[in-house]
C-alpha cells in the first residue's frame, strides 16, 4: 500500500530521526538492516540496528487494524526471526496510522500456554505533535498527531516544510506529506496548502508510486494468471501477462531493448509468473539478462 511505502521510505531515509523519536538515545552509529527475514521469507517494514547500544528497533506500519496473521502473532514471528539472525536487544513498535476504536490497535502483546510476547503500540491520532513538528524528516506523521484543530495542524507542517532549505528534501516530504495527509484531510484542503505539481515532481513520489504498482501489478498478475487458466484463456491471459510483465520491467531496470523483449514474449505462463516474482529483486538490466540464461531453467 502507498501509505506503507510512504512511511518505510521515511525510517530507511531517516534513521536517526526515527531512533531518537522512539528510543533514549543520541547515537547516530546506526545502520538500517534488510527487512526480509530468514525461514520463509517475511518482510519487515524497517530494521534499523544502533551499533553502540547493541540493539535492533524493528517498526511496522499499519492502516488497517486486521491483518492476516494478527499482528500479535506477526510480531513474535518478527522477533524469534531477528533474534535468531542477530541475537541482542530488540525493541519493536507498531505504529497505527489511522484512527480506530478496534482492539487490535490497543493490543499489545502475544498470549499462548507458557508463551508470552511484548511489543509497543503507537496510535498516531493520540501523539504529541510537538516533537513531530520540530524534526522535518517526521512532519509527514505530524498531520496525523492529536489535535483538536487539525486543519491549523495541517498549516503548521506546510508552514515547516516550506522552510525547508534544500530543494530536493522539500520536494520528497511534501510529496509524503501530501499522501499522508490523505488519510486525514478532504483533497482540496491538500492541495490549497500543497503544490501538486511540486509533488509529482519529487523524485521519491515517482520512486514510491512504482514500488506500490509493482507490488499491485504483481498480486494482479498472479490473480489474473490464475484466474485466466481456470477460465481456459491461455493465449489471452499470456499476453497480458507480458504486457505487465513489460511495464514492470521497465519501472524496474528501465527500457528493455528489442532482444531482450522477444525472449520475453517467448516465454510460457508459468515462466512469465516466475519472472514476475523475480524481478522485484532486479537492481538494473543485467539481473534480467541472468535470469533469462540461468534462473529460469530451475523453475
Amino acid at each position: 500500500m502507498t501509505y506503507d511505502n510512504i512511511c518505510k521510505y521515511l525510517a530507511e531515509e531517516y534513521p536517526v530521526s526515527f531512533v531518537r523519536w522512539l528510543l533514549p538515545t543520541n547515537t547516530e552509529e546506526i545502520q538500517v538492516l534488510k527487512t526480509e527475514l530468514s525461514l520463509e521469507p517475511i518482510r519487515a517494514d524497517s530494521v534499523t540496528f544502533l551499533q553502540v547500544a547493541n540493539q535492533i528497533l524493528h517498526l511496522e506500519f499499519q492502516t488497517e487494524p486486521a491483518s492476516d496473521p494478527p499482528m500479535p502473532l506477526r510480531m513474535l514471528d518478527y522477533w524469534v526471526r531477528l533474534h535468531r539472525q542477530y541475537r541482542c536487544d530488540i525493541e519493536q513498535v507498531v505504529i497505527f496510522l489511522t484512527r480506530t476504536s478496534s482492539q487490535a490497535a490497543f493490543t499489545n502483546q502475544f498470549t499462548a500456554r507458557n508463551t508470552q510476547h511484548r511489543y509497543r503500540v503507537i496510535r498516531m491520532w493520540e501523539q504529541n505533535p510537538a516533537p513531530l513538528l520540530a524534526n522535518p524528516a517526521l512532519l509527514p506523521l505530524a498531520v496525523l498527531a492529536r489535535s483538536d484543530t487539525p486543519n491549523a495542524l495541517l498549516e503548521q507542517v506546510a508552514e515547516q516544510v516550506a522552510s525547508i532549505e534544500a530543494p530536493d528534501e522539500r520536494k520528497n516530504l511534501s510529496a509524503c506529506i501530501e499522501i499522508l495527509a490523505g488519510l486525514r484531510f478532504d483533497a482540496a484542503l491538500i492541495h490549497q496548502l500543497f503544490r501538486e505539481d511540486i509533488m509529482r515532481e519529487s523524485v521519491i513520489y515517482q520512486e514510491i508510486i512504482q514500488r506500490g504498482e509493482q507490488r499491485g501489478l504483481q498480486q494482479g498478475l498472479q490473480q489474473g494468471l490464475q484466474e485466466g487458466v481456470q477460465q481456459g484463456v491461455q493465449q489471452g491471459v499470456q499476453q497480458e501477462a507480458i504486457s505487465l510483465i513489460m511495464r514492470l520491467l521497465n519501472l524496474r531496470v528501465g527500457e528493455i531493448d528489442s532482444q531482450l523483449q522477444a525472449r520475453i514474449r517467448a516465454l510460457s505462463v508459468v515462466e512469465l509468473e516466475h519472472l514476475g516474482e523475480a524481478l522485484l529483486d532486479f537492481a538494473d538490466v543485467t539481473d534480467l539478462v541472468a535470469w533469462l540464461d540461468n534462473d529460469r531453467q530451475q523453475n
